[in-house]
């Protein structure tokens, strides 16, 4: 088993979800010099911390007993609920420690969660965060929190350890809202992109210079940029099918604010759909590396 670090005046982080963006934002934790302290549900996921120091909990029920703060990191809102609810983290968890979710989920579910762990005196914080996989790896990550004040503040230094900014977005729930508002524009920028190379191809002008010039110029974008490196033709249909969930999520958070909300879900949408397409479109005329 892998020793925890030394350093007990720091507070002992207990982590859930050893997935794309878990394992490294739980190993630059561990490799901060904070006590970790980790579940998985199959014991082969605990290799993606080899030589981070911590703990491996033989339970959910051992690891919030001994966490100040509980991370997790998991797919979907039902696996908060499972773990928090049916797993016995809430009711195992001390008095006074914070419940921290990474998932990226609804603002609603948010609340919910805060709202069952308050009987247990438990701060819930929702924190997700934007970067993707490369980024969560270079510890540059976008952290969107949402929950009270004095929490956010209190483990912010556990969030500036895989973190290039934090941002409280407001109470529980606004941190989900802040990550969803970025994924849509981001597709939305995706699909400006797609629609004005189909303009170019019209005209017949060279593409290959033309990417480059909106890559260097003032219509850059990190959606842009991500094309040939967090976005690849290997992964695109993959981070399709991420993007379409996700804005599944935007449209359940904003469903009611009528046609507006509708037509940026609807061009979001569209412009995941297109996604493979477009990087391959990219991809091919990429100017060649130096």
């Amino acid at each position: 088993m892998p020793a925890t670090p030394g350093d007990q005046t720091r507070p002992t982080v207990g982590f859930i979800g050893l997935g794309d963006q878990g394992a490294p934002i739980a190993e630059a934790i561990g490799d901060s010099g904070y006590p970790l302290l980790v579940w998985a549900r199959r014991p082969a996921s605990l290799e993606a911390l080899d030589g981070v120091p911590f703990t491996a909990a033989n339970s959910v029920a051992e690891l919030a007993a001994a966490s100040d703060v509980v991370a997790l990191c998991l797919p979907e809102d039902s696996d908060n609920v499972q773990v928090a609810v049916d797993g016995g983290l809430l009711e195992n968890m001390r008095p006074g420690t914070i419940l921290v979710n990474h998932g990226t989920g609804l603002p609603s579910e948010a609340q919910k969660l805060a709202e069952l762990a308050a009987p247990y005196d438990i701060t819930v914080l929702d924190a997700p965060v934007s970067g993707g996989h490369a980024v969560a790896v270079a510890r540059q990550l976008t952290t969107i929190v949402g929950g009270p004040a004095a929490a956010v503040e209190k483990i912010t230094p556990i969030f500036k350890t895989f973190s290039k900014i934090v941002i409280h977005m407001g109470p529980v729930g606004a941190g989900q809202f802040g990550k969803l508002f970025n994924n849509a524009l981001m597709m939305l920028n995706q699909r400006n992109i797609a629609e004005v190379l189909e303009v170019a191809a019209e005209l017949d002008l060279p593409l290959q210079p033309l990417i480059e010039v909106l890559r260097s110029g003032s219509a850059t974008s990190f959606a842009l940029q991500a094309f040939g490196g967090a976005v690849t033709s290997e992964n695109a249909a993959h981070l399709k099918r991420l993007q379409l969930i996700d804005m599944g999520l935007f449209g359940a958070a904003v469903e009611g604010l009528g046609d507006q909300a509708r037509n940026v879900v609807d061009q979001a949408v569209s412009a995941s759909n297109r996604l493979p397409e477009l990087t391959a479109t990219i991809e091919a005329n990429a100017a060649p590396a130096e």
